[in-house]
This record gives C-alpha cells, structure tokens and sequence, in this order.
C-alpha cells in the first residue's frame, strides 16, 4: 500500500470513530416500513392469526433497527419505545383511515378507497410522516428523518417529522411540497403541490425556536403558494392561492390571491404585436 492511500486510510479510520458514519443500513428501515404498510393495507384480506404473526415479525425488525441505531438508550428503554410505538399503532392506523377518506371526500378525481392507498403520494408521504412522527416523539435518532426521506424520494414531498399535523390532512398531486420542522398544522387542512411552509430565514441560532407557520383548521392552500415564518398564522376556513407570498399573518375565513393581472388577447391582437420588439 502507498503512503497516500494509507494516509487516507488512517483519516477515514478516524473520521469514522467521530461518528461520521451512516449509522444504519437504510435498506432495513425501508423494508420494515414497507412491511408495516403492507400489514395495514395488503393486497387481499388477512386473518387475525396472519396479521398478529406478521406484527410480531414487524415489531422484532423494528426493535432490531432500533438497538442498532439508538446508542444513548438501554436495551429495556428501546423495547419501552418499541411497546409504545406498536401499542399506539391501531390510533395511527385510525388517522391514516381519517385522511384516506377526506382525500376521497373531496378529491373529485377519486374513485375508490383502493385508489388513494395505491397510487396516490400525498397519501403515502402523509403516512409516512405519521410514523415517523410517532417515533420522533420518543427518540432523538436517526430512524424518523430516514423515514420521510425515504418518502420524499419517493414522492417529491418533503414533510419534516417533527411537524405537527391534525387529522384528517390531505395532499394533492404533491410534488415539490415541502413542510418544515415546527409546522402547526390543523384538521381538515389542503394543500397542492409545490406549496413550501417555510422559514424567513436559516440560522442554526434558531434552531430551538418556532419557525415555520402555523395553518389552522379548514384551510385550503394552492399550488405554489409560499407561506413563511414561525409568527405567520393562516387562520382557519382561509383560502390561499396558487403562487402567493406570505409573510404575515393572515385572519380566519380570508381568501388571498395574487393581484397581478392575467392578458387575454384574441387573434387579431395576437397578430400585431412585434415579437421580436419584447
């Protein structure tokens, strides 16, 4: 071996005992949620005994990933956290039915339950999310943000685990949404693709603050609106419009909209106008 190839060798050694590491093989994360899923919505109908051995297996994958990853926990305090993950599961499973059926309700391109479970991304990323956020409520580790990255591969949208999302939430089309960190979300709540709930500014100083808005009840946001900072509250029954920008607070049951002003030109007019003068 030359100098400089164990040189290298002798920087990733150490670099790698300072944690910069993956930590986890990400395959074993998907697959276990990808078997969650398929538990909670398979393909055909399964038995009770069926369903309670595959959640047996699924809860022993899900422990396994966790004593991996978690390094600042005891064994007993990771099957604590594993327990109360599959004990919350049936409300979990509650909320997922909740969104499946309000993206039914009001999507009218909708045509069955079995549609929205199988082809529809918002309502993946959206339950993706769920359990994510239902792990990031007991752990600090890694496994939540793999989850809805995982998810935003798959889907374009990206739903910070740690936002907060009443139920029923519904997502359409989706792609290129994105949800940060500290995200209030209420019930009955839309959005399109392209809508980013961001913050006004990045600084690691903001870190423990509140920085992304708050969307309450019965809101509506349309495609590629921009809704920022941690004080900006879109109060409840409000409609926001496609490709708005918002800063500051907006009250309940408001319609915001664009003021820019579209041109409708016909044949004629088209015709007289100098192309190569614009």
């Amino acid at each position: 071996m030359n100098t400089e190839t164990n040189r290298f060798s002798n920087t990733l050694h150490e670099n790698q005992n300072k944690n910069w590491v993956r930590a986890i093989d990400s395959s074993k994360i998907i697959n276990w949620i990808d078997d969650l899923f398929k538990i909670l919505f398979p393909e055909k109908a399964l038995e009770t005994i069926q369903i309670e051995l595959l959640l047996d297996q699924n809860k022993a994958n899900f422990i396994a990933i966790l004593s991996e990853i978690v390094k600042d926990k005891t064994a007993n305090e990771i099957l604590d956290d594993a327990e109360a993950f599959y004990t919350g599961l049936p409300e979990l499973y509650n909320s997922m039915q909740k969104d499946a059926q309000a993206i039914l309700d009001t999507d009218p391109a909708a045509d069955c339950i079995q549609e929205i479970i199988n082809s529809y991304p918002g309502f993946f990323a959206i339950e993706v999310y769920r359990v994510a956020n239902a792990i990031a409520s007991r752990t600090t580790c890694l496994l939540p943000r793999i989850l809805t990255e995982y998810a935003h591969s798959k889907t374009g949208i990206d739903i910070h685990p740690s936002a907060t999302i009443d139920v029923p939430f519904m997502i359409d089309h989706g792609t290129g949404i994105v949800i940060g960190e500290t995200t209030i979300i209420g019930k009955y709540v839309s959005i399109y693709q392209g809508v980013t709930l961001g913050a006004l500014q990045v600084e690691k100083s903001m870190q423990e603050k509140k920085r992304h808005p708050t969307v309450e009840d019965h809101v509506i946001i349309y495609a590629n609106a921009t809704i920022l900072g941690g004080s900006t509250i879109i109060g409840n029954h409000s409609i926001v419009g496609g490709n708005t920008f918002i800063t500051k607070s907006v009250n309940p049951y408001s319609f915001v909209m664009q003021s820019n002003k579209n041109t409708v030109l016909n044949q004629q007019e088209i015709k007289d106008i100098n192309f190569f003068s614009i």
